[in-house]
């Protein structure tokens, strides 16, 4: 994939297999509306119990084109060790101007795995610095109209969620790439939750949220600023 190209939608995400995981639905539905989308991954995965760091790069690029992403992109930042500094910082913003995405998406804030958090922390200070004019980065100043948060498996705080029952099951082919750690032979595949299937998790949690608008499956995201409505009759969903 290209090093350079101008994105609709960005997600960013601490390792390779996250972004499938948390909004690989949404990811799919965008690229299927024609949007440009494309992933940032911070990490290599090489701390894995399984898998190489060679392993992760191709499960990357194979489930990046189930995706139907335009770009992807691995900063080879330490896995384990992602530190909260500048220079990562400025890493991502290099990459953020010269992609020049819309929509950001980056991890929620609350995490188990401390590289997730240490991501949604650099990611967001990354959007902010890539904007100032003088920042000691190649490229024109630019920031993301939006940023919006990936749900992760514990935090409740959902803002709005977001159809993906007719992409469910690409989400599920997408994440099935990465053989290393979801093949049915690799005891890693039960992760997160020890003894749950990573697929059945998927499937029950999609299935969860979508019941509560109306939709076989749906994944949730977070906003930090409130959401302005014109008209809030045409609001979608049912209160009652």
């Amino acid at each position: 994939m290209p090093d350079t190209a101008k994105l609709d939608v960005l997600a960013i995400a601490a390792h390779p297999d996250d972004i499938e995981i948390t909004c690989g639905g949404f990811m799919i539905r965008m690229a299927d509306l024609g949007r440009k989308t494309g992933a940032l991954d911070l990490a290599a995965g090489e701390m894995g119990t399984f898998g190489s760091e060679t392993d992760r790069a191709a499960e990357a690029a194979a489930a990046g084109k189930i995706l139907g992403l335009v770009y992807r992109h691995n900063l080879g930042l330490p896995d384990s060790a992602i530190e909260v500094n500048q220079p990562n910082k400025l890493k991502i913003a290099d990459v953020i101007r010269r992609t020049q995405p819309e929509l950001v998406i980056i991890p929620h804030w609350e995490q188990r795995h401390p590289d997730h958090a240490a991501c949604s922390c650099l990611a967001f200070d990354a959007c902010f610095l890539a904007g100032l004019k003088k920042l000691d980065v190649d490229g024109e100043p630019f920031r993301p109209r939006k940023i919006i948060y990936a749900s992760y498996f514990r935090n409740k705080d959902h803002s709005f969620l977001v159809d993906i029952s007719d992409w469910f099951e690409t989400k599920c082919r997408a994440v099935a790439a990465y053989q290393s750690q979801f093949a049915e032979e690799v005891t890693a595949r039960r992760i997160l939750v020890p003894g749950v299937d990573i697929y059945e998790m998927m499937r029950v949690r999609a299935a969860a949220l979508g019941q509560q608008v109306g939709v076989q499956y749906a994944e949730a995201f977070t906003l930090k600023e409130p959401i302005l409505y014109d008209d809030p009759q045409k609001m979608p969903g049912q209160s009652v």
